[in-house]
């Protein structure tokens, strides 16, 4: 089989960068009482540059966040008819971006309104390495944060330029869950995501308010906090690949994380406490190291994983439907295809897949999802910068 030079950078990174599409053509799918979900041009004066997260703080602002890949978060107000964005953070000089690299992750303390934290996921060079810092925004203003303000709270050694996970959340327990991808290249080739002596291919949990670690500590419960092995003790949870994207359902705190497979799965994980997800000897449900016959014992399956037909071949994960505007979409998962353009809805039963729903497949690359402080879906377009919401017809 010919492997053409496209192909082979979509089987090696898991995320490529650089479509030119736009998505003015929506194909869509009729799902019932609530006819046609389709995708709406959310802010239509708005564009943005490389659109790699979208988020909402919970206050009573009513705001938007988006990050842009080179360094830049923009604001704006949660409104179809908002008419500009502002730079809430430029970081373009400490950020080295580019394919895989950048600013890939904002988290916002869960005390935000009151204490003006909030914390960022960016790639940097010389050496390259990840970042997780902490960045400081007046309260009382809120519009722009201090770009002097850095914390750093940890760093790790990148040993290729692929592969970096990046996104940021707060649970429910007030720690913030950081996705770390293996490091890249193909194959996890130094087998860093079944290492727990190295952050690489992990979901780390770290307690910000604490300072036992310099400027964050261990929660107590962490599954390998005291250990005597010499694992780190930040890890939550290990054996991942390319984590693009995690996060807690709203409602039944389930921790969800989608995760770029080589080069015949994309997956969907229910992320529990010391769990191993397997990479790199199995990739989704198959064996991938060994190909045949993997020892799986004590390894966790995904909850879902799909084939690379029909385009598929970058998994983008995104959040559990809370909204009202969409009934038929309530307490499903809503996730998409970097490459394909294809949008779904996982219901799940329990553990249980119980339907996976083709929503619709738009012309670009679904970089992102994002969920406001009601429980609505927008995704990025990366291809155009655009940010779209979930709606019906």
């Amino acid at each position: 089989m010919k492997i053409t030079h496209i192909s082979l950078v979509l089987a090696l990174t898991g995320f490529t960068i650089g479509c030119s599409s736009s998505d003015k053509e929506v194909t869509e799918v009729d799902n019932g009482p609530d006819k046609t979900i389709t995708a709406i041009d959310a802010f239509p004066a708005l564009t943005f540059t490389s659109p790699v997260e979208i988020k909402a703080p919970l206050d009573s602002s009513n705001r938007m966040f988006v990050v842009e890949q080179a360094g830049v978060i923009k604001v704006f107000d949660n409104n179809g008819a908002v008419s500009s964005s502002s730079t809430f953070l430029d970081i373009k000089s400490k950020v080295n971006a580019g394919g895989e690299l950048g600013l890939l992750g904002l988290a916002f303390h869960p005390n935000f309104k009151t204490n003006g934290y909030f914390y960022v996921n960016y790639t940097k060079s010389n050496p390259l390495q990840t970042v997780i810092a902490r960045y400081k925004a007046n309260p009382s203003t809120g519009n722009m944060a201090d770009a002097s303000s850095e914390t750093i709270l940890l760093t790790y050694n990148q040993p290729f330029t692929n592969h970096k996970g990046g996104s940021l959340q707060f649970g429910k327990d007030g720690y913030l869950y950081i996705a770390a991808g293996d490091g890249g290249s193909a194959g996890d080739p130094q087998n860093n995501a079944q290492n727990r002596k190295t952050f690489l291919g992990k979901i780390l949990r770290i307690d910000v308010n604490a300072t036992t670690k310099g400027n964050y500590g261990i929660p107590a419960d962490n599954p390998f906090a005291g250990n005597t092995e010499g694992f780190f003790e930040e890890i939550y949870a290990y054996g991942l690949r390319n984590p693009w994207k995690i996060s807690f359902d709203t409602g039944s705190d389930r921790f969800f994380a989608a995760d770029v497979g080589q080069s015949v799965k994309e997956e969907i994980n229910l992320i529990t406490k010391g769990g191993n997800y397997g990479w790199k000897i199995k990739e989704g449900k198959n064996c991938y190291s060994p190909s045949s016959n993997c020892e799986a014992t004590g390894l966790i399956e995904p909850v879902f994983d799909y084939g690379r037909a029909e385009g598929d071949v970058s998994i983008t994960g995104g959040y559990v439907y809370r909204g009202s505007a969409i009934a038929s979409l309530a307490g499903k998962y809503i996730y998409g295809d970097y490459a394909s353009g294809r949008i779904w809805a996982l219901e799940l039963d329990g553990n249980m897949v119980k339907a996976n729903t083709l929503l619709m497949k738009i012309s670009g690359s679904i970089s992102t999802f994002g969920q406001d402080s009601k429980g609505e879906v927008y995704f990025a377009n990366y291809a155009n910068g655009k940010i779209m919401k979930l709606g019906v017809n």
